[in-house]
């Protein structure tokens, strides 16, 4: 077993991977930038190292300094959370030629997966469905030629992106050779690789992703399968297991793709494994992330395994004995992402200071945050907050107690979209499981929340304030010395 595990994150999945460690008996490391100093992350740690930079982005990428705070640590093992430096194989390399465990896949596996082109063609290669595409090899006036020649409409991806950046859907040969350039100076810029691909673009697709996890050796396991198709600008709000409307057959196929894929790479550790799943039932390889995801919650809510304490284990170098036949999947959970944002302006990052947070407590639900009230939220970040997990035995319980836990969860200091994704969880067509990646955009009048009056809105913040515990504070208590002599006062 570790004795020491160096996390390279923070906020929300840095606080989660101490959890476990603490139970596991492994002592964590953390490491901050200046800015967050204060984090929960920090003070949950056992020991916590300041990173140095003028920008905090940089000071938790510096892979020197995250060696050096390693060493100075003692830890033998870093884990990278997701995100950062999460799927960078170069990291991962010079994690294990420092002489630490690289808690993830191995290097040559990154590279080899967390490409998406060169992954797509080593799925062709293992004859996994793959949807019609063509990447940019030479001039853009060639790709342009090659994606027109697949049909409209088209999706441009980055080669080596995520998260919906250096994204754009096409639809007519007019708009392509603008919206390859910009994806491509856009995938530059957040991936310092301007490489992008076209494939075809399927019409109302349901995200479904499969989650594996495998010895390095070729064996390899699937936890089921995962919906991720309520999304915004290509980034997904809400997950669950399992999918719902999905047949068991097509699920099983789904799987088995998943499994087949990753046993064929020697896949070591914990990955996803994403497919688009068109309204005919024909499935297309996605991509492979090589990493722990940010919904791995509603798997573990589903099967009751502890996929961090899994990619520790391992990492450790204990024997990956889990089979197919032991796993099973129980109940449904739900994964609803909170984050500082404005709904009603298109998601627009937001910025603040955590005023007042109480979180929502109840059977069936599980918080995944890093927030402690007086924490700034800046722009310095991605958007995402915290996480609440509901788990029910079946779809309509654990939709009832998302409803309800959202009805509960009280954040105030920077806008979010709780309240949307509140909406989102009484609207008929999601709860009838009717889903795809433009739910948002196809239900957006009905998602939009009515402006609330000048006099509304006050009224909810005067209640809001006489409700938290600094006011009753400054309201009610006695100050001294009046409060050592009783209630005499002078």
């Amino acid at each position: 077993m570790l004795k020491n595990v160096l996390i390279a994150n923070r906020g929300e999945i840095a606080c989660r991977i101490i959890r476990t460690l603490r139970r596991l008996g492994i002592a964590s490391t953390a490491v901050y930038h200046f800015a967050d100093r204060g984090a929960p992350h920090v003070t949950a740690a056992d020991h916590a190292i300041e990173l140095t930079a003028d920008v905090p982005t940089a000071a938790y990428l510096d892979v020197a300094q995250l060696l050096a705070a390693a060493q100075a640590a003692g830890a033998d093992a870093i884990h990278p959370g997701y995100g950062f430096l999460a799927e960078n194989a170069g990291f991962a390399a010079a994690v294990e030629a420092a002489g630490l465990v690289f808690i993830g896949p191995q290097p040559e596996v990154i590279r080899l997966m967390g490409d998406k082109i060169i992954s797509r063609e080593f799925a062709v290669s293992q004859g996994v469905p793959v949807a019609p595409s063509c990447k940019q090899e030479g001039a853009l006036e060639d790709f342009v030629a090659g994606a027109t020649a697949i049909g409209f409409p088209l999706l441009i991806k980055a080669a080596a992106g995520g998260g919906g950046k250096g994204m754009s859907i096409v639809r007519s040969a007019e708009e392509l050779p603008a919206k390859a350039a910009t994806a491509s100076s856009e995938a530059l810029r957040y991936f310092a690789d301007g490489r992008v691909y076209a494939e075809r673009y399927v019409e109302r697709p349901r995200h479904i992703e499969v989650q594996v996890f495998g010895d390095g050796q070729g064996h390899v396991v699937h936890l089921f399968e995962r919906e991720c198709s309520v999304q915004r600008r290509f980034q997904k709000i809400i997950e669950e297991s399992p999918a719902p409307n999905l047949p068991v057959a097509l699920r099983d196929r789904i799987c088995a793709s998943a499994v087949q894929l990753a046993a064929a790479a020697k896949y070591r550790n914990a990955g996803t494994v994403e497919f688009i799943l068109a309204p005919d039932g024909e499935f297309y390889f996605l991509e492979m992330n090589t990493r722990l995801q940010v919904e791995h919650p509603v798997t573990e809510c589903v099967t009751g395994l502890d996929l961090v304490e899994l990619q520790v284990r391992v990492a450790g170098g204990e024997a990956f004995t889990l089979q197919q036949a032991d796993i099973t999947q129980t109940g449904h959970a739900f994964e609803c992402r909170v984050c500082a944002e404005q709904p009603e302006h298109d998601f627009r990052p937001a910025t603040g200071r955590v005023m007042t947070l109480r979180e929502p407590v109840g059977e069936g639900l599980r918080f995944d945050g890093g927030l402690r009230e007086g924490l700034a939220v800046t722009a310095a970040f991605d958007s995402m907050l915290a996480k609440l997990i509901a788990y029910g035995e079946n779809r309509a319980e654990s939709a009832a107690r998302m409803r309800d836990a959202l009805n509960e969860l009280v954040l105030l200091g920077v806008d979010h979209n709780v309240d949307y994704l509140g909406r989102i969880f009484t609207h008929p067509a999601f709860l009838a499981g009717e889903l795809h990646t433009g739910f948002v955009v196809e239900h957006a009048p009905a998602l939009t929340a009515a402006p609330l009056h000048t006099d509304e809105r006050a009224a909810v913040l005067i209640a809001a304030i006489l409700g938290t515990d600094e006011f009753r504070r400054l309201a009610y208590d006695c100050p001294e010395p009046h409060a050592s002599i009783g209630h005499w006062r002078n």
